[in-house]
């Protein structure tokens, strides 16, 4: 088994149950390096001693903190655990509420809990409990020093562990002071109802795999071209399609919904004429 980001218990009443966590999520990120435009050579960081000038190896490199007065206090990896060896070990369950009681905009990044051996019959325990209350737990977990808010959820075979943010960090709507329109403007009934036709003629089963990173895709495939043709160390200025964002009037907004109408039963009644053909078929 892969040793995954962290290795501890969930604390559950009195029971404990040794797991480690494995990521939920892989980095599709395209990652650049940095290249001087005069002769192309590649552009590194050093860590320079501010006193020396000289650069320091990684591992007399320390963290430390820094007070007003300008004095640094050293800490070591065992002072991090030292300060709640519990909390830098354990996932302490506090509370068990309904998913749709939590406000989507503190969800933040998925991992995998993985029972450690001798573990098992325990996770199954309270995956199976979680399943049959229709409940997620809620608890703490500390991760590179940080400590961090989670919800424990059953998916399947597995749990999964969700880093929530803290609600001090998100912005509530009373306390947004952006410019929106208020709820209570009127619109014509006329546009409301093709509003509403447009959002129901749009409307599909939730199905994350049907949308596709097309941007990671295009880029790439501009990567691979560019390399193809042997111009991977030449910068090339590209004449870009410019397009015109306009405000929308509120007297277009009615001939674009109707547009938008069109457009979407055009589609539907193509897509609906394929699977005749290929149900005769």
């Amino acid at each position: 088994m892969r040793t995954g980001i962290w290795k501890g218990q969930i604390s559950f009443g009195l029971l404990n149950i040794p797991v480690n966590l494995q990521s939920a999520y892989e980095d599709k990120e395209l990652h650049f390096s940095l290249l001087d435009k005069k002769d192309f050579s590649l552009i590194k960081y050093k860590r320079i001693n501010a006193i020396t000038k000289k650069e320091v190896p990684y591992d007399r490199i320390v963290k430390a903190y820094k007070f007003e007065n300008g004095e640094y206090v050293v800490l070591s990896s065992a002072d991090f655990q030292a300060a709640n060896i519990k909390a830098t070990q354990s996932i302490d369950i506090q509370d068990f509420v309904k998913l749709q009681e939590i406000d989507t905009m503190l969800f933040e990044k998925p991992y995998y809990i993985v029972p450690q051996k001798g573990g098992e019959k325990a996770y199954g325990l309270l995956r199976e409990a979680l399943l049959k209350t229709k409940k997620v737990a809620i608890a703490k977990i500390v991760l590179r020093t940080k400590q961090h808010l989670v919800a424990i959820f059953p998916k399947e075979r597995y749990l999964i562990l969700e880093l929530l943010r803290f609600s001090h960090l998100v912005k509530e709507v009373h306390e947004a002071d952006y410019s929106v329109p208020k709820q209570s403007s009127h619109y014509p009934e006329k546009e409301l109802k093709m509003a509403i036709n447009l959002v129901e003629q749009m409307s599909n089963k939730w199905n994350p795999s049907k949308y596709k990173d097309t941007y990671y895709k295009d880029l790439m495939k501009r990567i691979k071209q560019k390399s193809k043709a042997r111009k991977s160390n030449i910068i090339v200025k590209t004449k870009e399609k410019e397009e015109k964002i306009n405000a929308v009037g509120s007297e277009n907004i009615l001939k674009l919904l109707k547009e938008s109408l069109s457009d979407k039963q055009k589609k539907n009644t193509k897509a609906n004429s394929r699977r005749k053909l290929h149900a005769a078929a």
